[in-house]
């Protein structure tokens, strides 16, 4: 059996034309709609098309809306789909079939011209990068939120994901660091009417830096924590070169770089130790 799950914050709207397609093309499967604190007629509409509707009485985050579908759901596939109408709904077939190969998550890959704003996408392209990097595979697009997966595995890992935002980052490392096979499949996606991607420096830049740091400590934080001591280290060798051949000495700042790159090789064991402890139940 399959359930759908769409985490829903007024989009009543979209939602009109959404659920009778999906029905129509799913007639079989279970689709529940997971009402994050929404102040349209989401509820009253779910209501009308004879869908399961989960609503919070305040907004909790996409990753707590996905963590209630994915607890309410009876299916033993769960496919995760916005419910703003970028995802088509005709993709459903294509993402199973992956699973139908002995995969246990297939994800929707949008290409550059499904990102949000060039801003968003050149973040998108480094967290695909780094992650494949890291993980050893090759990682097509790591904050994709159209997914399939096993219902056992992932609810393995709802510990792990955050109420707020990045579960699609959680979700994919803990699949890749448990050794699930993860699969990507190339989709289009729809641009949302009257919306535009506006990039806040602060704001997304934080995130930004969240993302990275989770996507190392996820698998595994040495491959981060390694080069970065190695820099300190090499930063410190540099600066003691330099005064060594003009003053004749040693300086505290290469001292000072010196313990931090025995600091950060040290966090990134403890983090190293952890990151196997996290995990070591689901092994």
């Amino acid at each position: 059996m399959i359930s759908i799950i769409l985490p829903a914050k007024n989009e009543a709207a979209a939602l009109a034309e959404l659920l009778p397609h999906l029905r129509a093309l799913q007639p079989e499967a279970e689709i529940i709609v997971v009402n994050d604190g929404s102040t349209d007629d989401t509820e009253a509409l779910c209501e009308r098309h004879g869908v399961q509707c989960l609503s919070s009485p305040y907004s909790m985050g996409n990753g707590a809306a996905i963590k209630r579908g994915a607890r309410a759901a009876s299916g033993d596939i769960l496919v995760f789909m916005d419910a703003d109408g970028q995802h088509d709904p005709n993709d459903i077939p294509r993402l199973l079939g992956k699973l139908d190969e002995g995969y246990d998550m297939a994800v929707g890959a949008r290409d550059w011209d499904g990102q949000a704003g060039v801003g968003r996408g050149l973040a998108n392209g480094f967290y695909n990068w780094l992650a494949s990097r890291i993980t050893g595979h090759r990682v097509e697009d790591l904050t994709s939120g159209f997914r399939a997966v096993r219902a056992d595995k992932f609810r393995q890992f709802l510990y792990l994901l955050p109420n707020g935002f990045s579960y699609p980052t959680t979700s994919t490392m803990a699949f890749f660091r448990s050794a699930y096979g993860v699969a990507y499949v190339p989709i289009k996606v729809a641009q949302r009417d009257g919306t535009t991607s506006h990039i806040k420096p602060l704001r997304d830049g934080l995130r930004f830096l969240l993302i990275i740091f989770k996507i190392a400590t996820l698998y595994s934080p040495l491959k981060l924590f390694v080069p970065a001591s190695a820099v300190f280290f090499a930063l410190g060798c540099l600066n003691y070169a330099w005064t060594f051949l003009h003053e004749g000495r040693l300086t505290n700042m290469s001292t000072l770089l010196w313990s931090a790159s025995v600091i950060v090789f040290l966090i990134g064991l403890v983090s190293e130790q952890i990151t196997a402890l996290t995990y070591r139940k689901n092994d």
